[in-house]
C-alpha cells in the first residue's frame, strides 16, 4: 500500500467480495479509487493531510450495488405519473385518476404504472375506463410493462381505436363490434399510446431499436436528462453505483455520456443495441458502432438485447405447453434458424447477448441460439446472458452452466415473494411445472453464474427489498427451496453482476486499484432478521469516491 488517503472509512463490517481477502474493517479511498483494504490501524496510517474519516459505526460495507436488469430513462420518466400499485377496484381507481387528472389539467395523456391485471373484477375495456374520465386520454401499464389499457379518447387520438396492422407479437386486441377493446399488447402496440405524452422518443429503444429522427434539441435533451437525473437519484438511495440499462440506443448513451462529462451521473450505466425482429443482420453495425464509441468508464456498450417472447400475464410468454385451460402457448418472436443465425453474427462480432426468455420454450430457443453461436465461431469468454428464466424444462438446466450462460434473475418477480400475487401461480403455471419456476438454487448448483435485479420500473428498485424476497422466499406446494444463502445474495448484487456485465476489472469488488464504489448498510446485514432486510436503509453511496448519497451526514458537506 502507498499514497495518502483522501477518505477512509473505517470500523466497518466490510464485506469486500474478493476471495483473496473477503474481510476487513476499513477501505481507504484516493483518486477515486480504492487505495487500500485492511485493518483499521494499517489503512488509518494512510491518512494525508485533510483527509475525511468516516466512522461507520460497525455497520456493513459492501462494494456498490450491481442493479443487472432495469430501465433507468423509463423508470426516471415514470416517476412523475400514477402510481396504481395496491389500487384494487373500480372506485379506488377513478379516486386516484381524478385526483391526478385534478393535479394535472394541462397533460395531454394521463399515463398510469402499475395497474394489476386483476386491478378490476373482469378484463378492462376502454370502456371502462371511459367511465373513470372520459374527457380526456388516459391509459394505465401494467407492472410488467407489457400491457397497456387506454381510454376511447386516447385510443382516437392516438390513431389506433380502429386497430393498426402490428409486427408479429405485438398487438391492438379487437373487440365484437370492431373497435379496439382497450387492451394493448407489447410496445409497438402502445408505443401510439405514450407517444401523445411527448415521450415517444424515450421508447424508441425498446420499442423499435431505432433513434429519434430529427435528433433532439440541446433544449429536449436537457428535459430528458432530468428524467434520467431523477431516475439516478431514485437509485442512488438505494445504494446501486452500477446498472445494465435493459433497453436503450446511441441517444441514451449520448444522454449518459453529457451527464459524465457535466457530472451528473452518479452510476456507471450499460446500454444495449436492441435489435427487433424486423430488422436485417446489417442493423449491427450499429451496435458495433456504439461499442467503439462508448468504452470509458461511467457509458458502456457493447451488447445487443433481444426478446423471444412476452410475458406470463398476457400469456405471451411461450411455453413448451399450453397455459392451464387453454389451447394457448404464445410463440418465438425470431423463428429458431434465424436466431440462431442473428446469434451467431452478434457473437462473431465479440459482442454480448442478453435475451428476455420468461416461457420454457423461449428459454429453450435462446439456449440453442447460444449454443449455436458457440459451434460456428468457436468457445470464448462471452458471458451471455438469459433475463428471467421465470420457467425452464429441466432437460435444460445443466445447459446455462455448460454453456456459460449466466442466469439474470430477480428475486422480487416470483409470485409470493414481494409485491405480485400468488394468484398468478395458479392462473399461468400449471401446477406439475411449479417446480420448475422461478429457479434461482437448482440454476447455480448446475453452474449457472447468478445476477440478480429488479427490472425497474417493474418492480421496487430497492436492492434492500429484493435482498429480503431472496432470503425470506416461501417454497411454492410440493416444490424444492429455492432460497439462495446470503453469501451468494450479495455476491449476485455486487460482484456476480459486475462478473455477469464484464466489469469485473473495474468494480463489484472492494479491491485496491478499482474503482471506489461503495454502499453502507443501516445495520450488520449478517444479524438483522432476513424479514427486516427490506426496512433497512442505506446509510451512505459512494461512486468514484464521490459521496452521491448521505442521508444522515455521515461524510457531510466537504467531502
Amino acid at each position: 500500500m502507498g499514497g495518502s488517503a483522501e477518505m477512509i472509512i473505517t470500523n466497518a463490517r466490510v464485506q469486500t467480495m474478493d476471495p483473496a481477502r473477503p474481510r476487513a474493517e476499513a477501505v481507504a479511498i484516493a483518486g477515486g479509487r480504492i487505495l487500500a483494504v485492511g485493518g483499521q490501524a494499517e489503512v488509518a496510517a494512510l491518512a494525508g493531510p485533510g483527509c475525511k474519516v468516516v466512522d461507520a459505526g460497525g455497520r456493513s460495507l459492501l462494494p456498490g450495488f450491481v442493479e443487472s436488469h432495469l430501465h433507468l430513462v423509463l423508470g426516471g420518466n415514470e416517476l412523475s405519473q400514477l402510481q396504481l400499485g395496491g389500487v384494487e377496484g373500480f372506485d379506488a381507481l377513478v379516486s386516484a385518476f381524478r385526483a391526478f387528472a385534478a393535479a394535472n389539467p394541462g397533460l395531454p395523456l394521463l399515463m398510469a404504472q402499475g395497474a394489476a391485471y386483476e386491478i378490476l373484477d373482469s378484463p378492462v375495456t376502454r370502456h371502462d375506463l371511459d367511465q373513470v374520465i372520459g374527457d380526456r386520454p388516459i391509459a394505465m401499464m401494467s407492472p410488467d410493462h407489457h400491457t397497456v389499457w387506454a381510454n376511447t379518447a386516447a385510443l382516437r387520438a392516438a390513431g389506433i381505436l380502429h386497430g393498426a396492422v402490428m409486427p408479429h407479437g405485438h398487438e391492438v386486441v379487437m373487440a365484437d363490434d370492431g373497435t379496439a377493446s382497450g387492451e394493448l399488447r407489447e410496445f409497438e402496440a402502445f408505443g401510439p399510446i405514450l407517444a401523445l405524452g411527448g415521450d415517444a422518443h424515450l421508447q424508441l429503444g425498446i420499442a423499435t431499436g431505432g433513434e429519434p429522427d430529427p435528433w433532439p434539441s440541446a433544449e429536449q435533451r436537457e428535459k430528458d436528462k432530468a428524467k434520467i437525473a431523477a431516475g439516478l437519484a431514485h437509485c442512488t438511495a438505494h445504494g446501486i453505483t452500477s446498472m445494465v440499462n435493459m433497453d436503450g440506443n446511441r441517444y441514451t448513451c449520448v444522454l449518459l455520456q453529457e451527464m459524465a462529462d457535466e457530472g451528473r451521473l452518479t452510476a456507471r450505466v450499460k446500454v444495449p443495441f436492441h435489435f427487433k425482429p424486423h430488422m436485417e443482420l446489417s442493423e449491427l453495425d450499429r451496435a458495433s458502432a456504439m461499442a467503439a464509441e462508448f468504452t470509458g468508464e461511467w457509458v458502456t456498450s457493447g451488447f445487443v438485447k433481444m426478446f423471444m417472447d412476452g410475458v406470463v400475464d398476457s400469456r405471451t410468454a411461450f411455453m413448451l405447453q399450453d397455459y392451464p385451460g387453454t389451447t394457448e402457448r404464445g410463440a418465438p418472436l425470431f423463428p429458431p434458424a434465424r436466431f440462431n443465425d442473428i446469434c451467431a453474427e452478434i457473437d462473431r462480432r465479440g459482442l454480448q447477448i442478453a435475451v428476455h426468455a420468461i416461457g420454457d420454450g423461449a428459454v429453450r430457443q435462446t439456449i440453442d441460439g447460444y449454443e449455436a453461436a458457440a459451434q460456428r465461431n468457436g468457445a470464448r469468454d462471452a458471458r451471455h446472458r438469459i433475463e428471467h428464466i421465470e420457467l425452464i424444462d429441466r432437460a435444460d438446466v445443466p445447459r446455462l452452466g455448460v454453456l456459460g450462460i449466466t442466469a439474470s434473475l430477480q428475486p422480487p418477480h416470483p409470485p409470493g415473494a414481494m409485491d405480485f400475487p400468488m394468484a398468478t401461480m395458479e392462473s399461468v403455471f400449471h401446477r406439475d411445472r411449479w417446480r420448475d419456476a422461478y429457479l434461482w438454487k437448482t440454476l447455480a448448483d448446475h453452474g449457472a453464474p447468478l445476477a440478480f435485479a429488479s427490472d425497474w420500473p417493474v418492480t421496487d428498485v430497492s436492492v434492500m427489498r429484493g435482498i429480503q424476497a431472496a432470503l425470506t422466499r416461501v417454497p411454492y406446494d410440493g416444490c424444492q427451496d429455492e432460497r439462495v444463502a446470503l453469501p451468494d445474495v450479495l455476491r449476485a448484487y455486487t460482484a456476480g453482476g459486475a462478473w455477469a456485465a464484464h466489469l469485473e476489472g473495474l468494480t463489484g469488488t472492494l479491491r485496491e486499484g478499482l474503482v471506489a464504489d461503495l454502499v453502507l448498510i443501516d445495520g450488520d446485514i449478517e444479524t438483522i432478521p432476513a424479514q427486516n432486510l427490506g426496512q433497512t436503509g442505506i446509510t451512505l453511496t459512494i461512486v468514484g469516491g464521490r459521496t452521491t448519497y448521505d442521508p444522515d451526514g455521515l461524510v457531510g458537506s466537504d467531502s
